[in-house]
């Protein structure tokens, strides 16, 4: 079946919107919004296999005489503001959600399901899908005790037309997206899905908004006293919501074996947007998980925690505009298994967004289609709070832990903000305990790039202190330390610091600390002369056993880890 001339030009208006941002910079998209407003009254029906009669037309009609079979809209129903509203089925295939289905302007309070369509099928969606009710406490509202549940089944696709289209998670809503291996779930750009790429240019970082999750867990960009009196209202970025309580146990639901691609978008109809990260985990509790992730190409980071103590596991991170990795807001959460490499790119189209010059004012730039750049600022962007005073200070500095990295830098410096690729800057009082982790940068010709960069003095005074540190480390980079760098305090060097008492080593090149493959450790390295640390003394059962440095090894290459991985790098290489 076709896509009839009215559909094309309907979704022109959507899926050809570019914006993206970071740090200063903004994004100004266009967005037809006809959605209905009226989001207090909004039910769902989980069966996704419930559509009337769509005989006729270019859906065939019944299977007498000549006539072709009744095709069965698979496509999800649900009730808005007492009015049956179901996704469109089209190319016997996908299904279309308008913005009378989900919206900016409307909140599905209900459970609701999608599950794998046949075929290679996709559900795509104009607007924004906004799970649970949206509250700010000090409006005279009550954020409830438990919300309404998303759930994405294995091997779904679930694509977004523009940068006002983002899946936004509210304060005690679900999302449950839990693929396999064999199948699993992917969020991407509508430019990503043949019959919805309209200008034939292909996906492209800033085309949707990426996943917002809302969580009660605490940050400490509340005072202590507006969360003893439940007023703790942070506002999250893009879209109106907040987030933030004093539940770091909180369970926001589960994110596994997903792909998150060319999100990072900011959404405003007609006006400056916001940054937006492909995966935003704001105050979200240790309840949650988010195992086995590839985020590709984002325009902003790839996952940022504001607070919260949500852990992470079996994470890829490539291509990504920005930090791969933010920590901020009193993060105290875990993670393991973590993979990042920056990399390039050549723009498919034209890119405008804002920026602030030296005065503040705001300009526009442009990043023109055919354009070949960097993609990466920092492995690790590492901020220990956003509020400072004894008035925030119930919630103590972002101090994870976080085992068996690599990160793989470039030489460049980024296609939105001239930054350059660094393994990880630490700043405002972040604290940190880092085991079998491995730095790579190759060359640094071009621009002089560092692979780490002390920002702030607070964060030099943990180093010190021991509150900030590498344990069985390797720093496998022609330059470590950049030269703008905070100096450690108490006449402490960079790499006395680093060495941690022979604990950890500095090679002062990449050495041969990749195998074959090109990113897991390699075994036989005549360069890793430190021992990996077998994580047996954390005595936490969410760090597994290793016998490596780094965050790949090759003595399993059937593992699931190892072929995410793989699998991961070999898709980023053909982008």
């Amino acid at each position: 079946m076709k896509l009839t001339g009215l559909f094309k030009v309907s979704l022109v208006t959507s899926a050809l919107v570019l914006a993206g941002c970071g740090g200063d910079i903004e994004v100004t998209p266009t967005v037809n919004d006809t959605s209905v407003t009226d989001s207090n009254n909004t039910t769902t029906n989980n069966n996704t296999n419930t559509g009337g009669d769509n005989s006729g037309g270019d859906n065939g009609g019944n299977t007498d005489g000549d006539k072709e079979p009744v095709v069965t809209n698979p496509c999800v129903t649900r009730t808005v503001a007492g009015v049956e509203v179901q996704g469109d089925f089209r190319n016997d295939k996908h299904c279309y959600y308008d913005t009378s289905f989900a919206s900016k302007a409307l909140e599905i309070t209900e459970n609701i399901t999608f599950d794998a369509l046949p075929n290679g099928g996709a559900h795509v969606f104009a607007g924004a899908l906004l799970i649970g009710e949206n509250c700010d406490t000090s409006t005279g509202c009550a954020v409830p005790k438990a919300g309404p549940t998303l759930t994405v089944k294995p091997g779904a696709t679930m694509a977004f037309a523009s940068g006002e289209a983002i899946i936004r998670i509210s304060r005690s809503a679900k999302i449950m997206a839990e693929g396999t291996a064999d199948a699993p779930i992917t969020f991407t750009s509508a430019n990503d899905i043949e019959e919805f790429d309209i200008t034939g240019t292909g996906p492209q970082f800033a085309d949707w908004g990426g996943i917002m999750i809302n969580g009660k867990g605490l940050t400490n960009q509340c005072t202590n006293a507006a969360r003893a009196d439940d007023l703790c209202n942070v506002p999250a970025e893009g879209i109106v919501s907040h987030f933030g309580g004093d539940n770091n146990a909180d369970d926001s639901g589960n994110i596994k074996y997903a792909k998150i691609f060319y999100a990072g978008s900011g959404p405003r109809e007609g006006g400056i947007g916001n940054d937006l990260n492909s995966l935003t985990l704001n105050a979200v509790g240790s309840g949650s998980s988010f195992e086995f992730l590839h985020i590709h190409q984002g325009f902003d980071d790839g996952i940022e925690f504001f607070g919260g103590a949500a852990n992470i596991k079996n994470i890829v991170v490539t291509d990504t505009q920005d930090d791969s990795i933010d920590i901020d807001a009193g993060w105290q959460g875990k993670a393991q298994f973590i993979y990042i490499k920056h990399g390039t790119i050549k723009t498919k189209k034209d890119v405008n967004y804002t920026v602030k010059d030296d005065e503040g004012n705001k300009i526009v730039q442009t990043i023109n289609a055919g354009t070949d750049g960097f993609m990466g600022n920092n492995g690790f962007e590492t901020d220990g709070e956003k509020e400072t005073g004894p008035e925030y200070d119930d919630v103590s500095p972002s101090n994870p832990t976080i085992a068996n990295v690599t990160v793989v830098t470039t030489d460049g410096r980024s296609i939105r903000d001239n930054d350059p690729s660094q393994a990880a800057t630490f700043d405002d009082a972040i604290r940190g305990q880092y085991y079998n982790t491995m730095f790579i940068k190759e060359d640094n010709a071009t621009n002089g790039t560092a692979c780490l960069h002390f920002k702030d003095s607070d964060a030099a005074k943990n180093a010190v202190a021991n509150n900030l540190n590498f344990h069985s480390s390797v720093l496998a980079c022609v330059a470590n330390f950049t030269d703008s760098g905070k100096p450690l305090p108490e006449g402490q060097d960079y790499t006395t610091w680093w060495d941690n008492d022979g604990k950890s080593i500095i090679l002062d090149k990449k050495g041969d600390v990749l195998a074959e493959d090109g990113f897991s450790t390699n075994p036989d390295s005549a360069d890793i002369t430190v021992e990996a640390n077998d994580l047996k003394s954390l005595n936490d059962d969410f760090f597994e056993e290793v016998d490596y440095v780094g965050a790949v090894s090759n003595a399993d290459t059937s593992s699931a880890w190892y072929k995410w991985v793989k699998e991961a790098l070999e898709l980023a290489d053909k982008d």
